[in-house]
């Protein structure tokens, strides 16, 4: 399982990063190394067991608590 994981990330790098680099496209490069790496970062804990907490607890918290509006 891990394997294939890292394999489908490696792809994926392989497949968009040569564009960027091409285009000198540096900012979205870094923005998309980011949120790869956050989501390679996720898959793997998620993939080894770790229990990942909900976001949506969070931005709950943000909108009721911080921001005072009320949802329905």
């Amino acid at each position: 399982m891990m394997f294939l994981l890292i394999m489908v990330f490696i792809g994926i790098v392989l497949f968009e990063v040569p564009g960027l680099i091409r285009k000198r496209y540096w900012r979205e490069l870094i923005a998309f190394s980011l949120f790869l790496l956050l989501a390679f970062t996720m898959t793997i804990l998620q993939a080894i067991g770790v229990e990942i907490p909900n976001p949506l607890i969070g931005m709950q918290y943000v909108v009721k608590d911080i921001l005072h509006l009320n949802y329905k």
